[in-house]
């Protein structure tokens, strides 16, 4: 889809601007509003602020980033009477802007909302504040307006000397209605690659969870497991604790004061570390004398690496397999297998039962996710014959490899569309296209073949 020009272009002086239709105004949002910070009642904490039948609900930056589409449509509190007089209040279909936390998410209230000095609003404005909302849904304004040109240092004075600029109102109308249809249809495509995505890891899920507890041969004969949720398994296989298949062993951290315990040639593998399923190296890495002197051990290539200390065990367990000598830090395991096919095996066996073994290793009560040894020692575990593993493991990475791949093309698809979306907006709303004549299409059939033809340009 191409969109012409505007006839005329002029000099902006803003940088992230660039040239604007000649007829366009560019001024700073100051001009346009007042902005303000909101406010909290002192102390915050006391509960003497707070109803959960209250009028006004009490935002928090967790409820911005909540707010997927830019609309805040609730909060997980609301304030008192006493609590929303100290504190600001918007009525629904007001902007406001996080400068702390999200720094620079904007939301549009739906509600009878009250914002404390973590936001900015805008009070007088007198354009559309949807045209600023997808000015600061772009981010492309707040370019160099960072601590130390990273962190974004937003304020009163920041946001408010931002150069915007500003068509004329019949056009301003037209711009977002396009933005509104072209960002639907964009935000449809990229929900369904997401939904791909999930429906992908579902499948590759399945797939494995039934080699690694029924085997490949459909035909063998069946017994019961013992275990409820892994159900029946082929009848020759046995069932043993892990405990008597491999041997378990921790890892510690060298004093961090000591300078000839760290930057040595010695990987020291930390939950950090766990992003792939080969690990063969680390961030950290730590010299001879500190394996010698400190309390974590060296752990040869072929073992099975588990994080069993980390809060991202709330939602899956990371594992990798070390492709060379390694050691540990106190929030990390080792399994060294007997039979050192079985350590691939096991893994596999773990991505197919996650969820069921996370319920069964955690332990419970402790302050921070952990996998408790005994637990993960006593756990049943399927042993097929050596000639069986070594033909699942062969299978499974072929699973593995297509299953990654086309998981991998939807999230490049989703990737594209993002960059679409971000360069639509950008286009419209400095000018670089001309809108003012685009008409949506008369019927439903239309926007559905749209979206068709951008599917296909993102995964051609």
């Amino acid at each position: 889809m191409s969109f012409p020009m505007y006839p005329e272009y002029k000099y902006s002086d803003a940088e992230w601007l660039g040239k604007v239709p000649n007829n366009w105004t560019v001024a700073a949002i100051k001009w346009l509003s007042p902005v303000l910070r909101g406010a909290s009642p002192r102390p915050i904490d006391d509960p003497i602020y707070f109803d959960d039948d209250g009028e006004y609900g009490w935002v928090r930056i967790s409820d911005v980033t909540a707010s997927k589409d830019g609309y805040l449509k609730g909060t997980t509190q609301k304030l008192s009477a006493i609590g929303s007089s100290l504190s600001v209040k918007l009525e629904p279909g007001k902007l406001f802007l996080s400068i702390a936390g999200s720094v620079g998410k904007p939301c549009i209230t739906k509600i009878q909302a009250c914002i404390h000095d973590g936001f900015v609003y805008f009070p007088l404005l007198n354009i559309d504040q949807r045209f600023l909302y997808r000015i600061f849904e772009l981010g492309s304004c707040f370019g160099g307006l960072g601590k130390m040109g990273t962190q974004l240092n937003l304020n009163t004075d920041t946001v408010g000397g931002i150069l915007i600029a500003i068509p004329p109102m019949t056009d301003l109308t037209n711009i977002l209605r396009f933005l509104d249809y072209e960002t639907a249809k964009i935000d449809t495509l990229i929900h369904e690659q997401k939904r791909l995505i999930e429906l992908l890891k579902e499948k590759r899920q399945a797939v494995i969870s039934h080699a690694v507890t029924k085997g490949l041969d459909p035909d063998v004969p069946m017994k019961d497991s013992g275990v409820e949720w892994l159900g029946e398994v082929p009848a020759h296989w046995s069932v043993e604790p892990l405990k008597y298949l491999c041997s378990f062993s921790g890892g510690g951290t060298p004093a961090k004061e000591n300078l000839e315990y760290w930057n040595g040639d010695i990987p020291w593998v930390s939950p950090k570390d766990m992003k792939s399923f080969r690990i063969s190296g680390s961030k950290d890495k730590i010299t001879g004398l500190a394996l010698n002197e400190s309390s974590t051990s060296l752990v040869k290539a072929g073992a099975l690496l588990m994080v069993v200390r980390s809060g991202i065990l709330q939602r899956t367990i990371p594992i990798g397999i070390n492709s060379v000598d390694v050691t540990l830090n106190q929030d990390m395991k080792a399994l060294r297998f007997k039979n050192p096919d079985f350590a691939e095996y096991f893994a596999y066996f773990i991505k197919g039962y996650e969820p069921s073994l996370l319920i069964e290793w955690r332990k419970q009560g402790a302050t921070v996710e952990s996998i408790e040894q005994e637990y993960l020692g006593e756990s049943l575990t399927l042993v097929p014959p050596l000639n069986e593993v070594a033909k699942i493991i062969e299978h499974l990475s072929h699973v593995d490899q297509r299953y990654g791949s086309l998981q991998a093309e939807a999230k490049k698809s989703s990737a594209m569309l993002l960059e679409r979306r971000s360069a639509l907006i950008s286009a419209a709303v400095t000018g670089k296209i001309d809108v003012r004549n685009w008409q949506p299409p008369a019927d439903g059939s239309a926007f559905n073949e749209e979206m068709r033809q951008a599917e296909m340009k993102v995964t051609a």
